[in-house]
Order: C-alpha cells, then structure tokens, then sequence
C-alpha cells in the first residue's frame, strides 16, 4: 500500500446536540486534558479501591503496560456490592427477555446473591486466583453471573460466543488451559431450541484440562452427561450466599477473548483488571450520558463478543445502569422484535451494529413506525463504521430526528470506547467517529508513522497507553509484539484505515486488508459501500477488489435492494462514479438476496472475493448461513450483473 488511503467522500451535514441533553451531560468538554495521567486517576477514583494505587503508569518496558500499580480492588464488588451497600440492592440491574417470551427482572440485590453463591461454587470447584474458566453460554443472565463469580474470586475467565464450533470451542479452552466450562443444555435461536451442551461435550474430549463442566438448564432438552458434569441449579443455587469479596491487584489478569488472526490460531487477547474497569466505567458513563436513576440502556451485542464484555457487563453495571438483556435475533417471532422491547421496557438508550441498523432499514421503515420509540433519548453504533445513510436512517426511524448518535471505534485489543463522539459536546457528522476520547492518543499517519493533514487517509494508530489497553497475546509475547507493534515505532497500529476530513475529525475506512489498489489508487471498500448505500434502491453492500489485468484491482460490488426495487445496475454503476468519482466506478455489480455474515454480523469479504475471482470457496466454518454462497454463485451464472 502507498502512502495514503483516498480521502473521496465529503459529508457536509452537522447536528448539534439537542439543548436538553447538553444543559445535563454527565460531560460538557472533548478537550484532551493536560495531564492525561491525572486524568486517569480522576477516572479510576469513580471506582471503590480497597488499597489505592502507588504508580498511575508504569511503561518502563514499552509496549508492556503496567497501569494503578499496587492498587488492588475487585471487579464484582464494584459491579455489585459497592451499590447494595448504598441502599440501591432493590434497583433492576437485568430486564431479561427470553426468546420465547418468558422474562426475568434481576435487581442489584439478587443478582448479588447469585453471584456470591457461584462465587462459593467456584470455590468448592477448586478455582481459584489465575485459574482459567471457559463460557460457553446463551443470552442468559447465568453467563453474567459467571463472569462476575469468576472475576470475583481472581479467577480469569474466556468466554467463547455460543454458536462456535468444536474445533474453535476446543481450540480456545487448550489455548487458556481452562479447567472449568460453564454453558447450558441449549439457548432458543429463531424459535427453536438451540443445543450447546453437545458442542461442550465433544471440545471437552479433546481438552484434557477441564476437570468439570457446569451445565445451566435453559431449554429443558435432554443432554448426554459425563462424569464431569454438573448441574447449575444443584451446585450454585444450594451454595452459601455469604461471600466476602477479596481484593485483588490491579494488573489480575480479568479475561482472555479470543479474536481471528491472520493465521488459523486464534489471538487470546488479555485484559486485566484496575485499568480495563477504570476505562470500560468512564466510557460508558460519557459516551452514553448515562443517568442511572431514570436510564433503561440496552446493548443488543453477545457477552461472547468484547462489546458484550464491556458494555452489558461490566461497564454498566459498574455504574449501577438497568439494562435490557436479550437472548434471541432481531426478527423472532417477527421483524419488530427489537421495537417491541424498546416499547416495553422503555429503553432510553440504545447500542447495537451497523449491519442490524442495515438489516431494518432493508425490512422496511413501516416496522419501527408501529412501535412507540418515544423513550428513546440516545443511539449508539459499534462494530464497524456506520455508512452516513444508515446513520441518517437510524436517526430519523429510529430516533424521531431528535436523538443524538455516538458512532464508536474500539476494539476486543482496546478494551473499551476510544474515539467517539460526546453526546452532550459533539456537533455529529453522519459516518464519523469524531474524534478522541478525553485521555486517548490516536492519530491517522502515512506510511512513514507521519501524521497525515487535514483531508488526508492513511493508517489509525495510537501513541500513547491507555488504561484499558491489551497486556498480551496469551502465552505469545513475540506475537504480541509482531501483531501490533512492528508496523510504526513506539504506536500501536489497529489494522484500521482512516482518514481526517477538512475539519480535522477522523472516519474509519474499515480494516486495512480491504483496500483496493485500482489504477494505483488506494480505495477504502467502506467508501465505495456507503456511496452504492446512499442510492434509494440500495439496502446493503459488500464490495471487493478482485484481480483486474488492466488496473490491478477492480471493484466488485454485492448489492441487496430495498424491498420491492427491480435495481438498475447500471444506474448504481453511474452513482457510484458520480459520488466518488469515475475511478471508483465498479467493474461489476452483482444483485444478491443476502451477503455471507459471521455470526457477530461482519461481512465475509474473503469469501465475496473468491466468487469475484471465480476461486473454489475457502472455509466456510465461521459462516452464519452457508446456503447464501449457493445463492451468490447461482446468481452470478444467471447474469444478475453489469460490467464492461
């Protein structure tokens, strides 16, 4: 790649934040402080600290950070204990909707005493401080208890999303040497039972390392059982609901989280504890205003994915936030599921993907008008950069026009929000992330590690620690070093192109994998699909550069219409070259009624590629649906296309 990415598209329109939510946002500047230590520590005293700390950063042996050193604390007790301690144990911590309808209201109290006696059963299991436990759980409020029994008694756990196979579910358990699963006979996805314990059963075979297997029942389907296994209900719920808990330093490792590498080995992301709360806390308290008191927030990500790790576990309920937990998709029993919870629980806060947010607006805006939304006072998007339509969709459908939007850039390797616009502060640009968060370093640089002017693409890198950054790659060092800290001197590169407007602020132009070298020209696939998105007939798009013997790369674009659009391709090939300019001009458009997505909702552009190239298909495994290739290729023969 050379020095920079193409700045093409322009985005003029501005919205303030609404008067209301600036007089009372919880912050009122985006200023970098002077001090970003102190800064820091401001943040980490929100916490309850059993031994205050006597170094803010140690970063004597760079990139292995120390962060509140001496310090020591416990998770859970700030999640849980330190707000029943306030007179706040009847407050609803958890409003939990099952797939099938049935519901449980959890208040601080009680989801206190559940995990205390789990705590206890985690005891009387043999785990202990730095001992790993794998979960491998539904949408279910047993899997946060778990985590926070877990993080409770020092232990580290490694949660596995619940609908991984054997060979990624065994692989993650030898990887962390875990000694303890804990998962369910099943979860209902798309209404019908859903079974994990037979997954569970056959990783376990190849994981000499688990001792015991703590099963939930959830469906009530029968299960094999082994000499390993144990039932929740006959474990956790007799156990003592006495359980003092211990503080423990503030670099205890908190959790591994296993994210896809370039190789087949996946990178076990470490994470400990002071620095990783201090940030997953503050972020979630400024970037989502959130006002505990009067707030329903509801995070629509898996606790198998970080996002569910940070905010749906431990940095709402650090700030004693009542939330909505979800088990099932979005369009179970019907397309308006998410609004009808939205309706019934109130929520005045919402924070899910830019492929759901695709996903409604592909269903039709007549889905979220049948619902009262008129709860809801922010929106927030995670996972990947939002398209500006898609924004202005989410704003005007799902926002009555009046909601502010935070378009957050984090990643599993960052630990929690890092660039973001502050609701209360921030003018939002449709697309854009804004800028830094107050205490974090990024910038866009060029090849050389320079700094990149206004208007300018390149790469995104941060130079400076922050608290909640990755220690390590779990038992691998030298990848850690050579994953992020080889590309730039002393920075750590995210993989991410970005790019800063006139004004300085910073859009993510998607993983640095996707750009496409056409006619010596870096182009993002992110701009080209937000260009075929802004087009009236176009729902969603993936685009590709496949190998072009004229240009080097060519575009390639996979398209879904909206409902009820015949599609002209050629009229979309037209509108992209206007947008953007006749260089981004797609080779070929190809109509598709789906686009190949992981089971976190991220599209699979490798395997867009091989049909764009005309390659055999490469592995499928991660796949959400594996018939939708058979649907893209079949539509390719047809002809479904256009291209010079």
């Amino acid at each position: 790649m050379s020095d920079a990415l193409e700045n093409l598209l322009s985005e003029t329109r501005r919205f303030a934040p609404p008067a209301g939510l600036a007089e009372h946002a919880n912050v009122t500047s985006d200023a970098q402080p002077a001090d970003r230590l102190a800064f820091w520590e401001t943040q980490a005293r929100r916490l309850t600290w059993a031994r205050e700390w006597d170094t803010t950063l140690d970063w004597s042996n760079p990139p292995f950070a120390k962060w509140f050193v001496g310090g020591q604390l416990n998770v859970a007790y700030n999640c849980l204990d330190r707000h029943v301690a306030a007179g706040l144990g009847d407050r609803v911590a958890i409003h939990w909707e099952g797939e099938p309808g049935d519901t449980r209201t959890i208040t601080y109290a009680e989801l206190l005493t559940e995990v205390k006696r789990a705590a206890n059963a985690l005891t009387g299991l043999g785990v202990g401080q730095g001992d790993r436990v794998a979960i491998y759980m539904p949408m279910i409020p047993e899997a946060a208890v778990a985590m926070l029994a877990t993080a409770r008694i020092g232990a580290t756990h490694s949660v596995v999303f619940g609908g991984f196979s054997v060979d990624a579910l065994s692989g993650r358990i030898a990887d962390a040497d875990a000694k303890l699963v804990i998962t369910a006979d099943g979860g209902y996805r798309r209404g019908a039972p859903s079974a994990l314990k037979p997954t569970v059963d056959e990783a376990v075979k190849l994981c000499p390392s688990v001792e015991k297997v703590l099963v939930v029942r959830r469906t009530g389907e029968d299960v094999a059982w082994t000499g390993k296994d144990l039932w929740w209900h006959e474990t956790v719920t007799p156990a003592s609901d006495e359980h003092e808990a211990q503080a423990f330093d503030a670099e205890n490792p908190l959790f591994i989280l296993y994210t896809s590498g370039t190789t087949a080995k996946p990178k076990g992301i470490l994470h400990t504890t002071g620095g990783y709360l201090t940030q997953a806390s503050y972020t979630h308290h400024a970037v989502f205003d959130l006002k505990p008191e009067t707030d329903v927030y509801w995070c629509t990500a898996d606790i198998g994915w970080v996002t569910g790790h940070s905010y749906i576990v431990y940095g709402p309920l650090s700030n004693g936030a009542t939330q909505v937990m979800y088990e099932g998709t979005p369009d179970t029993p019907h397309r308006g599921r998410f609004w009808e919870i939205v309706e019934k629980y109130k929520v005045t806060i919402l924070y899910t993907a830019p492929t759901a947010i695709r996903t409604f607006m592909k269903w039709g805006d007549d889905i979220p008008a049948g619902f009262d939304l008129s709860s809801l006072r922010l929106l927030g998007s995670v996972g990947e950069p939002i398209n500006p339509e898609a924004w202005i969709w989410y704003r005007e459908h799902i926002g009555r026009g009046e909601c502010p939007i935070v378009d957050t850039w984090w990643q599993t390797e960052t630990g929690a929000i890092m660039i973001s616009p502050l609701p209360g502060v921030t003018h939002t640009k449709p697309g854009s992330a804004m800028s830094p968060l107050p205490g974090i370093s990024a910038d866009v640089v060029d090849d050389t590690g320079k700094s990149v002017p206004n208007g300018g693409g390149g790469y995104l890198v941060l130079r400076e620690p922050w608290p909640s950054m990755l220690r390590t790659i779990w038992g691998d060092d030298q990848r850690f070093l050579d994953t992020y800290w080889s590309r730039f001197d002393t920075m750590y590169f995210a993989g991410d192109g970005a790019k800063r407007d006139e004004d300085g602020n910073i859009w993510l132009l998607g993983r640095v994998d996707d750009v496409m070298l056409v006619s010596g020209h870096n182009i993002s696939t992110t701009e080209v699909e937000s260009a075929l998105v802004s087009h009236p007939d176009v729902a969603e798009a993936a685009v590709v550069g496949a190998t072009d013997p004229t240009t080097g790369q060519a575009i390639v674009a996979f398209v879904i219409l909206r409902g009820g659009v015949d599609g002209d391709t050629e009229a979309l090939r037209g509108h992209v070259a206007k947008t953007l300019g006749p260089i981004c001009k797609p080779r070929q458009i190809l109509i598709v009624p789906e686009l190949p997505k992981t089971r976190s909702g991220k599209i699979m552009r490798r395997l867009l590629r091989d049909v764009a190239e005309n390659r055999t298909l490469g592995d499928v495994t991660t796949l959400q649906d594996q018939s939708i290739m058979n649907l893209i290729t079949a539509g390719l023969k047809s002809g479904t296309s256009a291209e010079d």
